[in-house]
């Protein structure tokens, strides 16, 4: 590959369609010194950007890491189709966010395992960084390749392709994984006695160091392990989340990610006991944050961040036992300040009518309750713990306190499922929508298959072929027609491939291998994935891969085996047998321990901060925060004050004129939005706020600059509750907000504030080229401006238009042997050519020369009509 220039990334990023997801510069990142760092890590996340930065996990890493002087902590994020492309078109290797450094150069490649259709995305990364797929093809120059999250409790389809995976909580691990290696670098330990030591810390799964062993029929009959002292590996188990260190700066990304929040971790672990739900196994115990922590961490993490959103999340908050009285603090706290609370996992029956209440006080965010099953006695089967009755009262609880869209998630294909469970699903969609009266809410039904989970009492259960799954898609589609309900479902084809990975052996690296070659990618996403791909390489490979679906004989030797979650085996069998009958386990924090095995009572307990009870009578009301009495100065210069009703403060607007350059030319319209508003909280500038169901900033911008242009001279006009005393202190607090690229030239009163009505604006944009104008240029610039028409065919979500672009160009003038200076008139809310498509059609550029063109917008003002 060519050598690799961090510089060039800018010029490199405008041939891809979604640049602004690769150009890093979030708020809040960790730049080090790359050369005198001891250990240099790098974090992968095996999806899109979007989907990465949305990762609570990796972020908490990445902080731990950063923190410690000699070590260096970087990100990787899977790259989309079209610059994996142009990666391997330029030859140049995929690059970290912050350093730009290429993979190969680091010492530690961490990634996370998240879910099954990843797999593929792992061998795109290594692929551009350099690095051979198997550990047994690595040299000592190359990166130890160490995974962990919760795909790693069964990594089995891809162990041979990691050096180490983590089992289990990695805060603590992952330093003690980070000294082995820096250790191993410094003393030019060898790879095999650095695997060695590696493996003797808990938690850490060394795959080299176990063999599976397969009879004449190709049946597992062993993992057998290959050094003494290494039979199993237990799981690693953070003891304590209270001391745990976190985020006070929390990334800030540019771009709209899936998850743009503030998420503060109230619990790990989840013992209510659902059968299918391996999350409550791998995370046992329950461990929870005491709530002044919480408030804390929420406290310096929001004003940090500028997020409008925080989320409390767990994998059940609202089993969270100090919940009610936090959230009636939180939402005293930053009521004032627009900021919504969220909690992403409530299970059917703790989200009472006194938790709606606080959400509602800013805006109504979505609730996504998951009955699981159609039917009572199917729910008792999966040890739901919920009944119908209390799913339509939470439903009627919703719509009196101002809820009218819910969101429902099913399952099908549970065990023991009938057809009558599967219609039934339509029919409690039905009775949730009208249990109000004659205004029914509106239900978005989520519905997926079943896919049976290593280390859940269902582990040893089928899953349904493709062709049941689709036949239970019709039968809730013909019952549930369209109307207030809308039924999505996820793709059958892609929970065939997801159930082969969750359950598969060591055999499926050749196939995950086979299938990248030709062209698997992105499999998580259903418009890239094909299954087809996945057949033919099985074929190739003479892999079966139905028979990953099948059921497991109690007695047989599942790939998994050697790898402890500290849960016994014969709970989990227990388990399977109450299911049969319905017999319900209940939850250990409110009965009692249940024999499951995991805790010792001594290190590993459930940490339970407020006492639980059985009918949750904890009440917010009546609750004070004595934050909320918190003081502080704003960029104003004035106190910052409880928040009164719009109606009753003072407008006053102000234009904020700003710079858009560099990288950050890359940023859509809607991302330059964001950016601002995040940084006018993080600077404590006081907005007025539209009313309604979904509050936001009164701020109106100019038009839209095209991506990839940049500008001297946008604008934004904002309306705040407060007189500016000092602009220029305004405009220098709000500039240590914003990211390089973007810069406040001056902020200007606006006294007798008045929208500017559509009408038409000249701009002028200067234009330059990588290579000087030919003669045939300028001759091609010179006729255009001595015609009368010029037309371009413009092609717009598919559809042609063609625009006269002699009009809309006022003057073309060449200011130099590359450059030009190109006066548009565009008229507001017409169509119209962009500066690029101008003059690549009038020069006829082709897109590598129109790309590596500078487009920066000088001045514009609006046409005055003297008509008058």
């Amino acid at each position: 590959m060519t050598k690799f220039r961090p510089e060039n990334v800018g010029k490199f990023l405008a041939h891809v369609k979604k640049p602004s997801r690769y150009i890093g510069h979030e708020f809040n990142a960790c730049y080090k010194n790359w050369d005198t760092a001891a250990l240099r890590i790098g974090l992968i996340f095996p999806d899109l950007y979007e989907i990465g930065m949305s990762h609570h996990g990796l972020q908490i890493l990445y902080t731990i890491i950063n923190r410690q002087p000699d070590l260096l902590a970087d990100r990787i994020y899977a790259p989309d189709k079209d610059l994996e492309e142009l990666l391997l078109r330029q030859g140049m290797p995929i690059f970290a966010v912050e350093s730009r450094q290429p993979l190969a150069e680091f010492d530690m490649i961490g990634i996370t395992l998240p879910y099954e259709l990843c797999y593929t995305n792992i061998l795109t990364i290594l692929a551009l960084g350099c690095i051979p797929f198997r550990s047994s093809a690595r040299d000592e120059s190359q990166p130890y390749i160490i995974g962990g999250g919760s795909g790693s409790f069964n990594p089995e389809p891809v162990a041979d392709f990691f050096d180490a995976i983590l089992l289990g909580d990695g805060e603590e691990a992952v330093l003690e994984i980070a000294e082995v290696l820096k250790s191993a670098k410094e003393t030019k330990l060898g790879r095999s006695e650095t695997l060695e030591k590696l493996a003797a810390i808990t938690g850490v799964y060394v795959p080299s160091f176990f063999e599976p062993r397969y009879d004449s029929r190709g049946k597992l009959i062993a993992v057998a392990p290959l050094k003494k002292g290494h039979e199993k590996v237990e799981r690693r188990i953070l003891s304590d989340l209270e001391t745990l260190p976190y985020q006070k700066k929390p990334l800030v990304p540019l771009v709209r990610i899936v998850h743009d929040r503030l998420g503060i971790e109230v619990a790990r672990g989840c013992t209510r006991g659902c059968r299918f739900c391996q999350a409550g196994i791998i995370y046992r115990p329950v461990r929870e944050r005491t709530a002044d922590r919480v408030m804390e961490i929420a406290e310096k993490g929001m004003p940090a961040g500028g997020f409008e959103e925080l989320a409390l999340l767990s994998l059940s908050t609202g089993d969270y036992s100090c919940l009610s009285p936090l959230l009636g603090r939180l939402m005293d706290r930053f009521v004032k300040d627009y900021i919504s609370v969220s909690m992403p996992s409530m299970r059917v029956g703790t989200l009472t009518p006194e938790i709606m209440n606080q959400i509602k006080r800013v805006r109504k965010t979505g609730f996504t309750l998951a009955p699981e099953a159609g039917t009572d006695r199917l729910r008792k089967v999966i040890n739901k713990g919920i009944t119908e009755d209390d799913l339509l009262q939470t439903c009627k609880d919703a719509k009196i306190f101002g809820w009218k869209l819910l969101k429902f998630y099913f399952m099908f294909g549970l065990p023991t499922e009938t057809e009558e469970d599967v219609t039934a699903i339509a029919d409690l969609v039905h009775k949730a929508a009208r249990v109000t009266g004659p205004r029914p809410l509106r239900i978005n039904v989520s519905v997926a298959t079943f896919v049976p989970k290593p280390h859940t009492p269902f582990q040893w259960e089928p899953q349904i072929s493709i062709e049941e799954a689709y036949d239970r898609i019709d039968l809730l589609k013909k019952n549930l027609p369209r109307g207030n309900y809308k039924l999505k479902w996820h793709d059958p084809k892609q929970s065939f491939l997801e159930g082969v990975m969750a359950r598969g052996d060591r055999r499926l690296s050749r196939l995950i291998e086979e299938a990248w070659q030709n062209g698997a990618r992105l499999d998580a996403w259903s418009e890239q994935y094909d299954l087809a791909i996945w057949q033919d390489a099985a074929t190739s490979c003479k892999i079966d891969l139905k028979k990953y679906l099948r059921r497991r004989d109690l007695t047989e030797i599942l790939p998994w085996q050697h790898l402890d979650t500290g849960v016994d085996e014969e709970f989990l069998k227990a388990e399977l047998e109450k299911s049969l009958s319905g017999a319900y386990t209940r939850d250990c924090r409110v009965y009692g321990c249940q024999n499951c095995g995991i805790c010792d009572f001594k290190q590993v307990k459930p940490v339970v901060q407020c006492k639980v009870k059985e009918d949750s009578e904890n009440s917010v009301t009546g609750i004070n925060s004595a934050a909320a009495e918190t003081s502080g100065k704003t960029c104003t210069g004035k106190t910052d004050t409880e928040t009164e009703g719009d109606a009753d403060m003072p407008h006053h607007w102000y234009r904020i004129s700003y710079a858009k350059q560099d990288d950050l030319r890359f940023l859509s319209h809607l991302e330059v939005i964001q950016v601002f508003f995040q940084a006018f909280r993080r600077a404590g500038v006081k907005l007025h706020y539209t009313q309604g169901f979904n509050p936001v900033p009164k701020v109106s911008f100019s038009p839209a600059l095209p991506v990839g242009t940049e500008s001297l001279v946008e604008h934004l006009d904002v309306d705040l509750t407060e007189k500016i005393v000092d602009t220029r202190r305004l405009r220098q607090c709000i500039n240590e907000q914003l990211p390089a690229g973007l810069k406040i030239m001056s902020v200007a009163d606006m006294p007798d504030k008045t929208f500017e009505a559509e009408g038409k604006n000249i701009t002028c944009y200067t234009i330059t080229f990588d290579r000087n104008f030919t003669e045939d240029g300028r001759n091609a610039l010179k006729n255009f401006m001595a015609g009368d028409s010029f037309i371009m065919t413009k092609i717009r979500k598919g559809r042609a238009k063609e625009l006269d672009i002699r009009k809309q160009v006022e003057s073309i003038t060449v200011s130099g042997n590359s450059e030009l200076d190109l006066v548009i008139c565009q008229e507001q809310g017409k169509a119209a050519g962009k500066p690029a498509e101008i003059l690549k059609a009038v020069l006829d550029l082709t897109d590598e020369e129109i790309f590596a063109a500078r487009i920066l917008k000088v001045w514009s003002k609006p046409v005055v009509n003297n008509s008058a």
